[in-house]
């Protein structure tokens, strides 16, 4: 297959080298990620300046490479457009450093990019490791990509499917399988922390914890349980349960 590989937290992260190379010892690989860290951007895209794109030499990985100064939405967009030739079997973002669960699809670039591929309806796939203590799981969570990507290869690389697959901190022999599931309630308790500057001004940096829902059946409480999880998202964001009953106001 024909893959091309982003992520969010650039071109340089250990995510997207673990998972590059894994899947190129079986698949054509392109990799354009951002230059620099564009981790949380959601789904923004560059639109008042040009983008800049240079090859880069990852070493120790044999697929080309490109950095883009733009964001994970814009490495999509500009790849398909101009650094690739042929079809594109799949877009795959990630490895993210942490998991990509509950409220956390909404603001992340690493979903935004593979929903921007379903976009052009090309079938993608995000992939998120939790992180505990600064230690990650990415081996894990490429091997658990790579071998989702040969049981869904024949059937389910519909153009329009995004998977979002998200990794647990804990060795292989002790995953407990895959839960394939709803997006869960994961929620955040912020608060600004401010600060006077020289100048007089203030700044509020951004602060908080994350409330985890215990709600059962979703990514959130499965990964806490040790379990890999795959959730299927659509970027249509119509709520279908009022719709018909809001037209009958009008």
């Amino acid at each position: 297959m024909k893959l091309l590989l982003t992520n969010d937290d650039g071109v340089n992260a250990k995510g997207i080298y673990t998972l590059a190379k894994e899947l190129e010892k079986n698949h054509e690989v392109i990799i354009a990620a951002p230059s620099a860290e564009r981790s949380a951007c959601s789904h923004s895209i560059t639109m008042r300046e040009p983008l800049i794109i240079k090859e880069v030499n990852l070493s120790g990985i044999k697929s080309k490479a490109y950095s883009v100064s733009g964001t994970p939405a814009d490495c999509v967009k500009v790849a398909l457009d101009k650094l690739i030739d042929g079809k594109v079997d799949m877009v795959l973002s990630g490895i993210n450093n942490g998991t990509n669960a509950g409220i956390d699809v909404l603001y992340s670039g690493t979903v935004s990019a593979a929903i921007e591929a379903a976009i052009y309806k090309i079938p993608s796939m995000a992939v998120s490791s939790e992180i505990k203590d600064g230690e990650d799981n990415y081996e894990v969570a490429a091997e658990y990509a790579a071998e989702l990507l040969e049981k869904i290869k024949d059937k389910y690389l519909k153009d329009d499917i995004v998977w979002n697959l998200n990794v647990p901190m804990v060795n292989k022999e002790k995953i407990k399988g895959i839960k394939v599931c709803r997006v869960g309630g994961r929620t955040y308790n912020n608060y600004f922390e401010e600060k006077v500057l020289e100048s007089g001004s203030k700044s509020f940096q951004l602060k908080g914890e994350i409330n985890n829902s215990e709600n059962a059946e979703t990514d959130v409480y499965f990964v806490k349980q040790g379990y890999v999880t795959l959730t299927p998202l659509h970027y249509d964001l119509t709520n279908f349960k009022i719709l018909e009953e809001v037209k009958s106001l009008f």
